[in-house]
C-alpha cells in the first residue's frame, strides 16, 4: 500500500511538472531514478546473520585425532589431537548441531544440539575416553576484569581425579574449592604477575595433585585453567592441567 501511494503522488507531481518544463524526458529519468531508489529502501528487509564465537578443547585422553563439524562445516584445517585447542571461530547463532568422529571417517562418535546465542562466545570440551566420549558446553563470561586484575575460570576435567580445589601459592585459602569430574567455577578475579604458581589440590586431603608453574598473568585478559588427563596412567595421557586464553 505505501509503494502505490508514494507511486501515485509522484505521479500528480511529474504529470504537473511535465506541462511546466521544455524537456518532460528528462524529467521521465529522474522520476523513473527515484522511484527505484524508494522501492529499493521499502524493500530492503533483508536480515543480518547473528555469529557466536566458539571454541574447542580436545580433553579426551585418546591417541585419536578427531574432526570436528558444525552442521555439515569441517571446523579444523589440521589435525585435532590430545589437548588442540581451535580458536573462536564464527558460528551462525541459533540451534546447530556440532559433531565429531576419527580423523577422516564419517561415523560419528558423537553428536549433539547446541544452541548459540547472538554475540556470545563459548568453548566446547570434548571429554571422556574414546567409548564414552562426549562433551562440556560451557557460556564463556568475556566482560572485561576489573581494572588492573585478571579473571580465571577452573574446569576438572579428569574422569578419575575425585573433587578438586584450586589454589594460588603464595596465597591463603582455595580460589575454587570442591570441582568434581565436569564441573566449574565462575570466573574469578586475580592479581596479574610474571610467574604465578597454580596449585591443583585433592579436595578430601589437601594434598597438592599437581602443579601449573611460572605461568604469567596479564592485566585485563581472561583464563580457563584445567585439569586433564587421567591418575591411573603414566606418559602422555598423565593427570595434569592447562591453561588458556581466551582474550
Amino acid at each position: 500500500m505505501a509503494i502505490n501511494l508514494l507511486f501515485n503522488l509522484l505521479k500528480k507531481t511529474m504529470m504537473k511538472t511535465l506541462k511546466s518544463v521544455a524537456n518532460p524526458t528528462l524529467i521521465l529519468l529522474a522520476l523513473s531514478l527515484t522511484l527505484m531508489g524508494c522501492l529499493k529502501k521499502l524493500d530492503d528487509t533483508t536480515p543480518q546473520a547473528s555469529i557466536s564465537g566458539l571454541s574447542i578443547i580436545h580433553a579426551s585422553p585418546t591417541i585419536e585425532k578427531l574432526d570436528v563439524y558444525i552442521n555439515q562445516t569441517k571446523v579444523n584445517s589440521s589435525d585435532f589431537a590430545y589437548t588442540n585447542k581451535i580458536d573462536y571461530v564464527n558460528a551462525y547463532s541459533g540451534n546447530r548441531q556440532i559433531w565429531i568422529s576419527k580423523k577422516g571417517a564419517s561415523a560419528i562418535l558423537k553428536s549433539e544440539n547446541f544452541v548459540l546465542k547472538p554475540q556470545t562466545g563459548y568453548s566446547l570440551f570434548v571429554i571422556e575416553k574414546l567409548d564414552n566420549i562426549g562433551f562440556l558446553f560451557l557460556t564463556d563470561t568475556l566482560t572485561n576484569p576489573p581494572v588492573g586484575k585478571a579473571k580465571i575460570r577452573f574446569v576438572n576435567l579428569s574422569p578419575d581425579a575425585g573433587a578438586l580445589n584450586l589454589a594460588v601459592e603464595g596465597i591463603s585459602g582455595d580460589l575454587v574449592s570442591d570441582k568434581l569430574f565436569k564441573e566449574y567455577s565462575t570466573f574469578k578475579t586475580i592479581n596479574p604477575a610474571d610467574r604465578v604458581t597454580f596449585l591443583i589440590k585433592n579436595k578430601a586431603t589437601g594434598a597438592i595433585e599437581t602443579t601449573l608453574s611460572n605461568i604469567k598473568i596479564e592485566q585485563g585478559k581472561i583464563y580457563t585453567l584445567w585439569t586433564k588427563g587421567l591418575k591411573t596412567v603414566s606418559g602422555d595421557f598423565a593427570f595434569s592441567a592447562s591453561i588458556f586464553t581466551h582474550k
